[in-house]
């Protein structure tokens, strides 16, 4: 920072006084997640638009508080930070899915190269196919109604405290099965499918952009290594979307209520890790009407 700029910089010793601030007409929530919920429910009582990363919170009853705040306060002020809904990939293939007729079935999966020995089993749902959750929803414009959780034989690479990979099936009140393989020692590289089947046609995840090379005897494309590659234009999209919305005094894109869903959702994935195959229902009190 230059030195004739780092005046202007207010330091606060802690969250709530910042966004109390006169000065301060919104706020952005990056901090670890522990913190959202009171940075959030301070933002809200302030009357100040909040974009905040996911999670929202980091328990549902958390991002219950969240959402009861919004409604009473009566105008949406809050943007969950589910940034796929901003992917080039994902906007396009919502649009094919409205082409293909009825989804039936959803095949999907989140691999990473690797994770470190602090990444836990549990953490594969809250923080890894938390964005299936909350995308996946979108795409298909439904809600989820069961989980249940399989594990195949263990990889190798696996350290020793996480089951990988796993398989989470969920199925949604139109009737559609979904499949989420999620795979974080997959060593390869850091890739996202969805396949979207139909009554009429299937529609696929486009990949990113990549030159293809006939080098060596070989066909081959690169593959991206890391999540900040791959999505890293849907960042500036989603914050972009925010600006526009808080510029007006209100909120745009994933909502305080997707957020509360996603929490829902994950907590019934994780309980059905712990009954290995069994489905587990996942039940949604009713949408209130600021979110419909």
């Amino acid at each position: 920072v230059q030195a004739d700029l780092a005046p202007a910089a207010k330091v606060y010793d802690r969250g709530e006084d910042l966004i109390a601030a006169a000065d301060v007409d919104a706020v952005l929530v990056t901090s670890t997640g522990s913190t959202h919920e009171g940075y959030v429910l301070a933002a809200i009582a302030a009357g100040k638009p909040c974009f905040c990363e996911k999670p929202l919170a980091t328990t549902a009853d958390g991002a219950k508080r969240i959402v009861d705040a919004e409604v009473t306060h009566g105008k949406r002020l809050v943007q969950v930070g589910f940034m796929r809904r901003y992917d080039a990939g994902y906007v396009a293939l919502k649009q094919a899915t409205a082409q293909i007729g009825a989804p039936i079935m959803v095949h999907a999966a989140h691999r990473n190269p690797t994770v470190p020995e602090s990444y836990g089993t549990p953490m594969a749902i809250h923080d890894t196919l938390i964005h299936e959750i909350d995308v996946l929803r979108w795409l298909l414009d439904d809600d989820y109604v069961s989980a249940r959780v399989l594990f195949p034989r263990k990889a190798a690479r696996a350290h020793g405290g996480l089951r990988d990979p796993q398989v989470v099936v969920l199925e949604t009140a139109k009737g559609v099965l979904i499949d989420v393989e999620i795979f974080v020692n997959c060593h390869y590289g850091y890739d996202i499918q969805c396949e979207i089947v139909g009554e009429d046609g299937i529609a696929k995840l486009p990949e990113p952009m990549a030159i293809q090379m006939r080098l060596d005897a070989k066909l081959q494309n690169p593959i991206l290594t890391d999540w900040k590659d791959r999505f890293v234009d849907s960042y500036d999209v989603e914050l972009n979307d925010f600006i526009k919305a808080a510029a007006r005094g209100t909120a745009a894109g994933p909502s305080s209520w997707d957020g509360y869903v996603a929490a829902i959702t994950s907590d019934a994935c994780v309980a059905a890790q712990a009954t290995e195959g069994q489905a587990v229902a996942i039940t949604l009190p009713a949408r209130p009407a600021l979110y419909r």
